[in-house]
């Protein structure tokens, strides 16, 4: 029995296999507070974009009423590219500011907020095309939103939880893509959409109706967006911390201010309720012993916070011998196949945005065209503002569900490249059909339609379904294709060096392609028009879309160069 004892006692312990940690859900997040202020200023920069789409076609006609819908369509395709335009030629400075000692990432978010808000307000009061193209393009030189949320989101969370992080970014695209299109809708014209309030004889309007609102019938709708724009400004700049490393321990006063505003609420509270605690400090305002005190807790709880600084590394210890150059980056068959992926994307994501909202605002077709499928036909659905901007905001009710429910699952079981490379597949589909709902309009109300071919009659529940089919190819196809073609880039990288570079080009592809996009299918959408083919824009999309499958198979997830 004492042998038995020995023997089990130099018998191994088998020590519990380790399991995996968990994976990183919503609730683990931490800094919530300020994830959540990163996230709502891109939900309201996209806001004024999905706001502007919802009635940027009835305001450019309102300018010139003569204007056929062909003229039309290219100036909605111009006015939404100069936006992005002037992004390609200042991206690059504002990232620089951002990284510079007198800027920071704060910096950049302010000045893209309210200088975007100041166009809005500009574009509200336009009364002619090129004024419009003037203010747009100045609220994209002034809007440096996206790099600067990108790389604070970054930098607030450990890299551990970036893959759940950055997932807010699409939901707060899918966020202003409900609300912007349905308030922009609601509020275009409102002495036409609501005349007992703001109309001849109304609430409002007194004996003429409200004369500001009928000399520029859609400045409620951007004035709008320009005070959501000062609104988040001033949420950024009483409670976002700056998270550049040189910068991010100097005194913030934002946050003072904040500190200051918190604790004379907390005064009035206090005295309000009756406590007698505060005898102790009455008098005691900002500047006082009382409320340094206050001052100095907070900073040193931000300190606490904050991970410790990193050490300053000599330029012979951050520079690699082996760093390849830019040359090399150029050169590499993998970069420029992920960088014509992307290019493509961003055409055709461009282009959609710019075609939908032509394609929901043009003229119906008139009943004495011929019809001669597959191909001869024209015509657009002619929605008011108001529908227009309920059709387009199904694009953000389906973005937020498939982005929770199926991409997670999805790209768990089959990876990025798959999950990218399929999704590409379903954008030409989305588009080859996306013309042919203008055959569904017919069956709305025919006598209607032949009596005025721009009958604003309701659409009927075919053309709801046909919209909604569409709308589901496209829209999951771009939940999966977005975050893959970001990450595509990322992982393309030939060295962690010059990650930044490849960034960077990415970056200015994005912006280019989304240029060019509207203002070439815009014009594709107007030649389409004078051949009696709606679709031809649309086709022509189509076929762009089918060459960006083709070199998403070419491309590889990774470097191809070992260093």
């Amino acid at each position: 029995m004492g042998r038995d004892i020995e023997d089990s006692s130099s018998r191994p312990v088998s020590q519990p296999a380790s399991r995996p940690p968990p994976p990183v859900s919503w609730l683990s997040l931490p800094h919530k507070g300020q994830l959540a202020i990163i996230t709502s200023v891109r939900v309201v920069d996209f806001y004024q974009v999905a706001s502007l789409q919802a009635f940027m076609f009835h305001q450019l006609q309102s300018f010139n009423p003569a204007a056929p819908d062909s003229e039309i369509s290219f100036q909605t395709g111009v006015l939404q590219g100069v936006f992005t335009l002037a992004q390609i030629f200042t991206g690059v400075i504002w990232g620089r500011v951002a990284d510079a000692p007198w800027g920071g990432r704060k910096f950049v978010l302010l000045i893209g907020l309210i200088g975007t808000g100041v166009s809005c307000v500009g574009i509200a009061f336009s009364t002619s095309f090129a004024a419009a193209v003037v203010w747009r393009f100045l609220g994209g030189a002034v809007n440096g939103t996206v790099g600067a949320a990108r790389t604070t989101l970054a930098e607030t969370v450990d890299k551990k939880y970036h893959s759940r992080a950055f997932l807010l970014l699409p939901l707060a695209f899918n966020i202003a893509n409900i609300f912007g299109p349905i308030l922009g809708g609601l509020l275009a014209d409102p002495v036409a959409a609501y005349p007992t309030l703001f109309g001849p004889h109304s609430f409002f309007g007194g004996q003429h109706g409200v004369p500001w609102l009928i000399k520029y019938p859609y400045a409620m709708a951007n004035l709008l967006s320009a005070l959501l724009l000062f609104m988040d400004a001033a949420w950024v700049f009483l409670g976002l911390r700056e998270t550049q490393q040189g910068l991010k321990y100097n005194r913030d006063r934002g946050l003072e201010l904040a500190e200051t505003i918190k604790y004379w609420a907390r005064s009035v509270m206090f005295r309000r309720f009756g406590y007698t605690s505060l005898n102790q400090v009455d008098g005691a305002g900002p500047g006082t012993a009382v409320d340094q005190d206050l001052t100095e807790n907070f900073a040193m709880n931000q300190l606490q916070s904050q991970p410790p600084p990193l050490l300053r590394k000599s330029s012979s210890e951050t520079i690699s011998t082996t760093r390849p150059s830019t040359r090399v980056v150029l050169s590499t068959p993998n970069v420029l196949l992920v960088l014509l992926t992307v290019a493509i994307f961003d055409f055709q994501m461009g282009g959609f945005a710019s075609l939908w909202l032509v394609f929901l605002s043009s003229s119906r077709r008139d009943p004495t065209d011929s019809i001669n499928l597959p191909f001869h036909f024209t015509g657009g659905l002619a929605f008011p503002p108001s529908t227009l901007g309920f059709a387009m905001a199904i694009l953000g009710f389906l973005g937020i569900v498939l982005q929770i429910l199926l991409y997670p699952r999805v790209n768990a079981r089959y990876g990025l490249l798959k999950s990218t490379r399929w999704s590409l597949l379903v954008f030409p589909l989305a588009y080859f059909l996306a013309p042919y709902l203008s055959l569904l309009v017919r069956s709305v109300n025919l006598d209607a339609v032949a009596a005025d071919a721009n009958s604003n009659t309701s659409p009927s529940a075919a053309l709801w379904f046909g919209i909604t089919l569409v709308l589901l190819l496209q829209v999951g196809a771009r939940t999966f294709a977005l975050p893959g073609t970001i990450l595509l880039i990322n992982n393309s990288a030939p060295h962690p060096s010059m990650l930044g570079t490849v960034h960077g080009l990415g970056a200015s592809t994005s912006s280019a392609f989304r240029t060019i996009g509207p203002i070439i299918t815009g014009y594709w959408y107007g030649v389409g028009l004078h051949q009696g083919m709606v679709g031809f824009g649309w086709w022509a999309l189509s076929l762009v879309s089918v060459v960006g499958c083709l070199c998403s198979f070419w491309a590889k997830d990774g470097s191809t160069i070992p260093f």
